[in-house]
């Protein structure tokens, strides 16, 4: 695939073990600062009182990922130390096509040992940083990137980011098979036709339990919530055995980040007694709405604004599985709080994620008033026996791609076929919700977005960011096996 000469982004020759790769060099803004170096690296977790070696990404002084304020640029330099290949995607930011992570035929993946460049202006909001080669993801390769606004500098408020992960002692190399038998759906992991390379991502054992009756249509059918049973759910790397303690005001304000990095597991925040109000859904303002338990599947970003009581204590945020038992999170604690012991395990298993929050946010800033340029449906397709998930019944490297042109918009329908929920991610864009199971509405606009079993999710956005950007399921699970197509824009066939 030849790119149109005024995306051509030149080349730059890097040594890695002796051998010469290709890596791009963005070009950097005149005057725009120091660089923030991150490096990808390995490091020793203690999970339930074992050892075990995962990624990072890290600053030289060990600040896990990246916080910037408004005004500078993302200006970083990427070390990759893992000991392997990788590229990482900017989860929530819309930088130019060749910034934004994903390797293919015109951006390699970042051999072991080399260094790569970035600079683009980026987009407020809470956001993170993850692996999007192999199966790294599921091995920590994940981080927060924070992009603070002026109004978040001014607010007087404790920011507090949580990064949830769901995580496996096992080699996901090895677990592949707990699902598929050891075959890789067809399309799997090749770059075809200028599409993505390394895609090739793994996956644990299945799940034990997981399952609930979903009535549709006045009947009832067998709905799947959970693919795997890990060994354990982290919030910022800690379970409940050893949760992170956050001190916080006496009647103060906290403004929750939450994170769900978790690669098949999604999760109801639950503030206990406390009442928080959802204040920003993928990092994009909404308007505020109130709650004690918010629903967020995988890659979706929750602020929370909550008002601490005046007379202090201990209060435990929580993340709880879907469909499950486990749960992880943090505790919030005012100095001389009690903090007592938290189990890993409710008493009672969480219910299904739905659309009812969705259908409660309205965005702050909505998508300009205009008609559709193109109008298109996807389904969302497969099964879990044989694992393999599919859109429009097409594996990624058989997929046929939505072709728009620039300065159009576009209003695509997900209709889910399966009987699986699906997150759908779109790289390079932000759209909006225009309807939830054909019901229209004004919604948030946000970056990924849940599709319930048998249900449909309309969302809109303009063609503003020429490309050949994937969209997917955030399950790595299904995306793994399949689920994945792209939006190409002309010129970039």
């Amino acid at each position: 695939m030849t790119l149109p000469v005024s995306r051509r982004r030149l080349l730059a020759t890097a040594a890695a073990g002796g051998c010469a790769a290709l890596l791009p060099a963005f070009p950097r803004a005149l005057a725009a600062g120091a660089a923030t170096r991150l490096t990808v690296d390995r490091r020793t977790l203690e999970v339930n009182g074992k050892a075990a070696t995962v990624f990072g990404i890290r600053q030289p002084d060990g600040t896990a990922g990246l916080t910037l304020d408004t005004g500078r640029r993302f200006l970083v330099d990427l070390a990759n130390r893992s000991g392997e290949d990788s590229v990482i995607h900017w989860h929530g930011q819309t930088p130019p096509y060749v910034q934004d992570g994903v390797a293919d035929l015109n951006r390699p993946n970042i051999p072991d040992g080399t260094t790569v460049s970035y600079d683009y202006e980026p987009r407020p909001g809470t956001h993170w940083m993850h692996s999007h080669h192999g199966l790294q993801e599921q091995r920590l390769m994940a981080a927060p990137l924070i992009v603070r606004s002026a109004d978040d500098r001014l607010a007087d408020e404790q920011e507090v980011v949580v990064l949830l992960h769901d995580f496996t002692f096992r080699d996901p190399a090895e677990l592949l098979a707990g699902l598929t038998g050891g075959a890789v759906p067809s399309g799997h992991g090749a770059g075809h036709g200028g599409g993505h390379a390394g895609m090739n991502h793994a996956m644990p054992a299945p799940a034990a339990s997981g399952h609930a009756m979903h009535g549709m249509g006045g009947g009832a059918m067998a709905m799947d919530l959970n693919d795997v049973e890990y060994d354990a759910y982290l919030a910022n790397d800690r379970t409940l055995d050893d949760p992170e303690l956050v001190r916080v005001e006496r009647g103060g304000r906290v403004r929750l980040r939450i994170i769900n990095g978790a690669t098949s597991t999604a999760f109801h925040i639950d503030l206990g007694g406390l009442t928080g109000r959802v204040i920003a859904v993928d990092g994009t303002p909404v308007r505020p709405v109130e709650g004690r338990r918010f629903g967020m599947t995988m890659g979706q970003r929750l602020d929370i604004r909550l008002t601490m009581p005046a007379e202090g204590g201990a209060f435990p945020i929580l993340a709880l599985r879907e469909g499950a038992v486990e749960r992880t999170g943090i505790v919030l604690a005012s100095a001389g709080a009690a903090v007592t012991k938290l189990s890993g395990r409710s008493s009672e298993a969480t219910g299904a994620l739905d659309l009812g929050l969705e259908g409660r946010l309205t965005a702050l800033a909505p998508l300009p008033a205009r008609a559709a340029d193109v109008t298109a449906r996807l389904r969302l397709t497969g099964s879990m026996m044989p694992y393999a998930w599919t859109l429009d019944d097409r594996a990624f490297g058989a997929h046929a791609p939505l072709t728009v042109a620039k300065g159009q918009r576009v209003v695509l329908t997900l209709e889910n076929a399966s009987d699986m929920a699906h997150p759908m991610h779109l790289h390079g864009h932000h759209f909006q919700v225009v309807a939830l199971n054909g019901a229209p509405l004004a919604g948030a606009v946000r970056d990924t977005v849940l599709v319930p079993v048998r249900g449909s999710v309309a969302v809109a956005f303009d063609a503003d960011n020429p490309g050949r950007w994937p969209l997917h399921c955030h399950n790595l699970l299904h995306m793994a096996t399949g689920m994945m197509t792209e939006v190409v824009y002309d010129g970039y066939a």
